[in-house]
């Protein structure tokens, strides 16, 4: 039974990657300049990172290179769905959110999610970047990752697309919504 669960956690690793690949081809304009080849020679060197993309997949997010980390020289994967991902809307933003909620509180927080994912959520400077492959929710909202200044007020930051621009809000962190999601971002 052990070999069998190995066997199907590859075959799962390999229709990922093929899943990866066909979008990477299918969307050069988001990672121009960085070729497939690099990007399998990292997945090969972090098959932990592999598992997370296959998360992400499976929770709706559409995981698609973006670009390199100028610094470390990881792979950057952001969530590329169209609306943010239904696999992972209702959730308020942090764990002291969810904790402080005394009623209806929801399944989970974003943050914590996008933790078990293996990833962070895309900071405002990160979704506004996304922006530029998009439109990206036109009918969702993301959660993002909030400056520590505004969560300790008790808020948390939230971006769509809305007007032919990508616009910026803030919400309580208790709060959550059916049309409010968060995308992640990984590096490998």
């Amino acid at each position: 039974m052990g070999a069998n669960a190995g066997k199907n956690a590859e075959i799962r690793a390999e229709s990922v990657r093929d899943i990866l690949r066909a979008r990477f081809e299918g969307h050069p304009d988001r990672h121009e300049g960085i070729a497939w080849e690099a990007v399998e020679r990292r997945l090969e060197a972090n098959p932990e990172k592999l598992s997370s993309l296959a998360a992400m997949e499976a929770s709706g997010g559409e995981p698609d290179v973006v670009g390199v980390d100028a610094a470390t020289g990881e792979i950057v994967f952001y969530d590329c769905a169209s609306e943010s991902p239904a696999g992972r809307r209702s959730l308020c933003y942090d764990r002291a959110a969810l904790e402080g909620r005394k009623e209806a509180r929801p399944r989970d927080s974003a943050a914590d999610m996008a933790a078990a994912l293996g990833g962070v959520l895309a900071d405002e400077g990160q979704y506004r970047d996304l922006q530029r492959f998009g439109p990206f929710d036109q009918k969702t909202s993301s959660w993002l990752r909030t400056p520590d200044s505004v969560r300790r007020l008790g808020g948390a930051l939230f971006g769509d697309w809305r007007y032919g621009r990508a616009f910026i809000y803030h919400n309580g962190a208790e709060s959550y919504y059916a049309a409010r999601g968060f995308r992640v971002i990984l590096k490998v």
